[in-house]
């Protein structure tokens, strides 16, 4: 399926092609997803309504839009048990390490002697979270959007999903926005779900913030709508590099790079390894155990954006990892945390034989939400830091405004903002309260 490498007898094009990896490439379907979005923005409900009968073969009427209690109530009755425990354990894992990411609500400084400064916390307003429903359901995703959003204090979430073909949603996705606590649940999904929540409908509030994955539409729709809205960041395809030396188990290598490649068949899987004969066999396992389910997505993936490489030194390993920024950066070596200290650029990081991407995509409670195609060289994973504003606020004695009044009039009146000083020279002229 694939060749294992050596990294310095790849020509620079190859090497380039591999960093770069597949994208989504939305300019070609802007032109459609900008009518869309003019659609919904014109004709609101009747054109979401239109699109969910073309798309996803359902019709609906306008009340139906919206996901009921008794639809949330029942869908706990349809979803096995052993699920709703395992969302309820991930939930708590997610809370708990979210919760120490909050800042402090305020502080404050005096920078000079009258001159009080600080910053506030303040979550944004409202909420519009996105689930994806086409290859797979991820009920995860909405619990990884959601927990930090009521952490950051959002008092308004609403979430956006597309119907299955009966018209209704899947169980166990409402079952996980129940436990998020997420406070509206609607029937509406791709590019026109994006548009409905940042616009707002007769039936769907506009917000303030768009989070979630989706697909190309999705993404395209959200990279439009910016401006009109916040949103996280454009994420996809799903991606794995193992950084790895001798002692990395091989089956446990092809295994970890199987199960990000499963995802999509754009999604990418690298190996980085000191050792040749680990690389041999990993390419070995990998031609003999895609076999199982999702196994021509797997080998699609793979061989499109899969690759494994052999590098002459640790150090050179690390700096190609730097270079690629993956979303998901397993280091399986003789002491990873030593390594740690030199990764500038990933999403998340997962230490050592015992740590697959898996867990943290489920359990651990660190984030999933994460920056993919290179971003994580800019990017953060989701966190609660993006639910947050953090206006400062200036206070200021006549004392202390008298003390700066020299550098603010002299900088105003060389930047030509006459009024810029005269803000300042008329409160010291005059009295100005009491």
């Amino acid at each position: 399926m694939i060749k294992a490498r050596w990294i310095e007898e790849l020509a620079p094009p190859e090497l380039e092609k591999i960093i770069r990896r597949s994208r989504l490439d939305i300019e070609s379907e802007k032109p459609r997803i900008l009518w869309i979005l003019e659609d919904v923005r014109k004709r609101g409900d009747a054109a979401l309504i239109d699109y969910t009968a073309r798309f996803d073969g359902v019709t609906l009427t306008t009340k139906q839009i919206p996901v009921s209690q008794r639809e949330i109530r029942d869908a706990y009755a349809q979803t096995r048990k052993d699920i709703i425990s395992a969302l309820e354990t991930a939930a708590k894992n997610i809370a708990k390490f979210h919760s120490q990411q909050l800042p402090r609500e305020s502080w404050s400084m005096q920078v000079t002697s009258g001159v009080k400064v600080g910053r506030v916390r303040r979550p944004i307003d409202s909420v519009g979270i996105y689930i994806p429903g086409g290859r797979a359901a991820y009920p995860s995703t909405v619990l990884m959007i959601a927990i930090p959003a009521k952490i950051a204090g959002v008092p308004n979430i609403v979430a956006c999903t597309p119907p299955m073909r009966d018209g209704r949603v899947m169980p166990f996705t409402l079952v996980a926005a129940d436990i998020a606590g997420i406070d509206k649940i609607y029937r509406v999904g791709g590019a026109q779900a994006i548009a409905a929540m940042a616009y707002g409908t007769d039936t769907i509030p506009k917000v303030d913030k768009i989070v979630g994955p989706g697909n190309i539409y999705v993404t395209a729709a959200k990279m439009l709508v910016y401006g009109q809205v916040d949103i996280d960041f454009p994420a996809g395809p799903s991606e794995i590099l193992i950084l790895a030396d001798k002692t990395a188990d091989p089956e446990t290598v092809a295994v970890d790079l199987m199960s990000q490649a499963e995802h999509d068949p754009t999604a990418a899987a690298v190996l980085v390894t000191t050792s040749e004969a680990l690389a041999r066999k990993v390419e070995a396992k990998l031609d003999k155990l895609v076999v199982e389910c999702r196994s021509e997505i797997i080998k699609t993936a793979i061989s499109n954006n899969g690759a494994l490489l052999m590098a002459k030194t640790l150090e050179d390993a690390v700096d190609f990892v730097n270079k690629y920024a993956p979303e998901h950066l397993e280091i399986i070596t003789v002491n990873p945390l030593k390594l740690l200290k030199k990764i500038r650029n990933a999403g998340s990081i997962f230490l050592g034989p015992y740590s697959p991407v898996s867990a943290g995509d489920y359990a651990t409670g660190a984030n999933h939400v994460l920056p993919t195609g290179g971003d994580a060289k800019i990017y953060s994973g989701l966190s609660v830091d993006d639910f947050l504003k953090h206006p400062t606020f200036q206070m200021l004695s006549r004392a202390g405004l008298a003390k700066l009044s020299k550098t603010v009039i002299t900088l105003a009146e060389a930047e030509g903002l006459p009024s810029h000083a005269r803000s300042v020279e008329n409160r010291l002229k005059r009295k100005v309260c009491g």
